[in-house]
């Protein structure tokens, strides 16, 4: 049980640095919840269902890119998720993982929410969400 918990967790490592490079001012992002993790979970996990589908990264990042640039007119504490830059290139980071190192929709989703709990500092070391 105890090896089996680590090596999810080293396999995670790799997308967590990669986040971490891409995304250096970490510490400056809007704290994110709980439940915008969950909701970004799902929409990595529906964006590996649209490449699964045929939709390609380049297709993909283009909607993204007009729903956010329409999403900046759009009050920062009303938006869901994407609040300042440093949470558009963390949801970044992650789909250009999706499209350029394929996995499972569920797996894909699975590392988002666990990196996504570390930078809210919701997860435990141990693998548990904090209560």
């Amino acid at each position: 049980m105890v090896r089996a918990l680590l090596l999810r967790c080293l396999r995670s490592l790799p997308i967590l640095l990669a986040v971490c490079l891409v995304c250096p001012q970490l510490a400056s992002a809007h704290a994110l919840s709980k439940q915008e993790c969950s909701e970004g979970a799902d929409f990595i996990r529906n964006a590996a269902l649209s490449r699964d589908s045929g939709m390609s990264e380049i297709s993909f990042m283009e909607v993204f890119d007009n729903d956010l640039a329409m999403l900046k007119s759009i009050p920062a504490s009303l938006r869901w998720f994407v609040q300042d830059d440093d949470d558009a290139e963390f949801l970044r980071a992650a789909l250009h993982e999706v499209f350029r190192k394929p996995n499972a929709p569920e797996r894909h989703a699975e590392l988002f929410g666990e990196v996504c709990l570390l930078r809210a500092g919701e997860w435990h070391g141990k693998g548990t969400l904090r209560t």
